[in-house]
């Protein structure tokens, strides 16, 4: 997350926060103004879970520049609640051994650091439940 917009974020990033339309319910992370299925602009905020099951993922192994020594790494599709889905690299994990349907757990990392400057820019990434509760 780049500084400009982390004071905007900050339910989202820190709390896993959603919102979930009141007319029709659909829920919606991140947040947003518009309802795209009923066109509803009233939402409520809601508190995803931490833990989600993998649906899908894919290996990189040739990595843009500023991801080169994590390489190679997965990035994986996690649905935390039925119908919504978070995209995040999955770290401590042997990569072997990664499934789909596999439970994760989310946690707030370190993602990057943003140029000369040093920025630290930070998001979620996914661990295996099991290696979490141990």
């Amino acid at each position: 997350m780049f500084p400009a917009k982390i004071w905007r974020e900050f339910p989202q990033r820190y709390r896993l926060e959603a919102a979930k339309c009141k007319k029709c319910g659909k829920t919606f992370f991140p947040p947003r103004l518009v309802c795209n299925s009923c066109f509803h602009r009233e939402f409520e905020s809601i508190k995803l879970p931490w833990e989600g099951t993998l649906v899908t993922y894919t290996i990189i192994r040739t990595p843009p520049s500023s991801f080169s020594d994590q390489a190679p790494y997965a990035v994986g599709i996690i649905e935390v609640v039925p119908g919504l889905k978070i995209t995040c690299q999955i770290v401590d994990v042997d990569l072997d051994k990664l499934a789909s349907g596999q439970k994760l757990f989310l946690e707030f990392r370190l993602i990057q650091k943003d140029g000369k400057q040093g920025v630290l820019c930070y998001g979620y990434k996914a661990v295996p439940v099991a290696d979490y509760n141990s």
